[in-house]
């Protein structure tokens, strides 16, 4: 296992090339199911959850490879099925296989869902659309099985402008019979990617980018070459860290369309932004200014950069709101950015933060992915040295994380955490742990995962322990 150190009070300065979005990548990948003929995605990103839809794909039976950022596929030999628990626990992406997979074979088992610990992020809009089309799912303890003869065009209005529904639902209509209405859809660029990448295979779909998308199914659809648009949740990630440093960062191959609302919430804590055709400066002031933000569905402030902007208005003057509006449980690291000086206190789903305040050492762990980037941003401001552990959070959505924020001048590394010691890889998952270590190390959970470790400190070392990953 490995953790990131950071020393703090680094001013930033340089530029970095944004990678592909993740979001567009995942789906894309997901989408090549449609086809018997070759999908080639670029500019995809190197990351965990890349590997692991790849690892779901090639289960399937697709044939997957890369070389670079481009990512070949191609799903004309015997496919299976069934998208199993060890790998779609990983990532809740994964259920995306749902849809194309129904669509173009007519059934689909997919284990629950896995991913970031930030709330229910129910699914059931993604069933309850499929259903409408004509599918009949059966919702099990641990996985749902879909099945259909042929998915018939439906007027769907969704509850919520939910991605993963609009995604799914869309994909799979994408071959039914008939014309299918999807109102009150997610309208993320993201979304507009992928209706392009489905449109150059051959799809029928108008409105991408506005609440109603309108989709008339096809009978196949053919192969293309396609590359994702850059990840406007990277972007803005660095556009924080130069923030929150006080320096002066350029991020590089963006959109900056698809950076508004974020860019006007920096320019108001009192940053300097210029954006050109494709990249953003952003100058951070001496001092930064509180603000108020609720995070809503696109074009509204992305929920992915609420945890980002608490680091940052944590350093602000004065007292911010934020307001989460889109998952129910991400105020969950809170206890975490508090450890090294954050003082937010949460009102139901308001979180009020106190600014003006120094970063402190301490030891910190990574709960889900943007709330990870968001400690190392913390602790690229803090006075002395921050480690955050978990990474393997950060690791799925960010690619080279740290050493990309090292050529811009932060002080950080990866090491190798010590407090923990490796002892087997098992061939079977399943494992019976002492509860006596769970209430030593409450992150750490019996469910079925593959290694085992052991604490290093010699009052528990016949105490094990099965960590959430690898």
């Amino acid at each position: 296992m490995h953790k990131i150190i950071v020393r703090g009070n680094n001013p930033l300065f340089g530029e970095v090339d944004i990678q592909g979005a993740k979001n567009s990548a995942l789906k894309i990948m997901a989408a090549s199911i449609l086809t018997s003929e070759q999908v080639i995605i670029d500019n995809v990103p190197n990351i965990r959850d890349v590997s692991v839809m790849a690892d779901v794909l090639r289960e399937l039976g697709l044939a997957v490879s890369r070389e670079g950022r481009k990512v070949t596929l191609k799903a004309d030999g015997e496919i299976g099925m069934e998208a199993p628990y060890q790998l779609v626990s990983k990532m809740r992406a994964s259920i995306i296989v749902l849809g194309p997979l129904l669509a173009r074979f007519g059934r689909a088992k997919v284990a629950m869902p896995g991913g970031c610990n930030i709330g229910l992020r129910k699914i059931d809009l993604h069933i309850r659309g499929l259903e409408k089309l004509g599918a009949k799912i059966d919702v099990g303890q641990a996985s749902l099985e879909a099945r259909t003869d042929r998915l018939i065009g439906a007027n769907i209005p969704l509850d919520f402008p939910s991605v993963g529904a609009t995604e799914n639902i869309m994909m799979a209509a994408c071959l039914a019979k008939g014309t299918t209405v999807l109102d009150n859809a997610a309208r993320e660029p993201e979304i507009v990617d992928l209706v392009n990448c489905l449109n150059s295979m051959g799809a029928r779909i108008n409105g991408a980018g506005t609440s109603t998308l309108i989709i008339e199914g096809v009978e196949r659809l053919k192969g293309v070459s396609y590359k994702v648009i850059p990840d406007r949740i990277e972007a803005s990630t660095f556009l924080v860290a130069g923030a929150i440093t006080g320096g002066d960062v350029t991020v590089k191959s963006v959109c900056p369309e698809h950076l508004g609302i974020v860019i006007k919430k920096l320019k108001l804590v009192g940053c300097e932004v210029f954006e050109s055709e494709d990249s953003v400066n952003i100058k951070g002031p001496s001092v930064l200014k509180a603000v108020n933000i609720s995070t809503l569905p696109y074009p509204g402030f992305p929920t992915d950069m609420q945890a980002p902007f608490m680091a940052l208005l944590s350093r602000a003057k004065g007292l911010s709101i934020i307001t989460e509006n889109v998952f129910e449980n991400r105020f969950s690291f809170i206890n975490e950015l508090s450890k090294i000086g954050g003082q937010i206190t949460i009102e139901r789903h308001h979180a009020v933060i106190t600014g003006d305040r120094s970063m402190m050492p301490g030891i910190v762990r990574a709960p889900d992915l943007r709330a990870g980037a968001a400690l190392v941003l913390a602790g690229l401001a803090a006075n002395g040295s921050v480690e955050i552990t978990d990474i393997h959070h950060i690791q799925r959505g960010y690619e080279d994380f740290s050493s990309r924020l090292a050529s811009l001048g932060a002080d950080i590394q990866i090491t190798k955490d010590e407090s923990l010691v490796e002892l087997a890889v098992a061939d079977e998952p399943d494992f019976e742990v002492p509860s006596a270590s769970f209430g030593l190390c409450p992150q750490w959970t019996q469910k079925k995962f593959k290694k085992y470790y052991r604490l290093k400190d010699r009052r528990t070392l016949n105490i094990y322990a099965v960590l959430t990953l690898e």
